[in-house]
């Protein structure tokens, strides 16, 4: 009976060590979809904004009840390198889950407007990050 107590105990202690562990942080989630632009004015987000400012329409999918306003995201165009950062301040009922559309400003650091579509990787920042 002893014997039992305490393999049970320490069977206890072993459990409660590895439910006390800290879970590792999840990595974050990149996309891979088309870049477009669309002339910037007030987004599903509430905000009136400007084609020169740095401003992202995500899809509808992905914007649900509108989670992600205001949260930054990291753009790459893949066909040349370039990335920049953009504000989620819309939503794109024409994009795909993984496309993004953005104003001409933010489209400019990428590439020119008449590519009109280009390759892209991309993932939102931390909720709290900012450039």
């Amino acid at each position: 009976m002893y014997r039992l107590s305490i393999i049970l105990f320490s069977l206890c202690a072993i459990i409660f060590t590895v439910m006390a562990a800290p879970i590792p942080p999840s990595k974050r989630t990149s996309h891979s979809g088309k870049g477009t632009w669309f002339e910037v004015g007030t987004g599903a987000c509430g905000y009136t904004d400007s084609d020169s400012d740095p401003i992202v329409a995500i899809s509808a999918q992905i914007y649900g009840s509108g989670t992600n306003c205001n949260q930054w995201i990291h753009i790459t165009n893949t066909d040349n390198g370039y990335s920049a950062y953009g504000r989620t301040r819309d939503e794109c009922e024409s994009c795909s889950s993984t496309s993004l559309d953005m104003s001409p400003g933010l489209f400019e650091e990428l590439s020119t407007l008449d590519t009109g579509e280009i390759p892209i990787s991309w993932h939102f920042m931390s909720k709290d990050w900012s450039p």
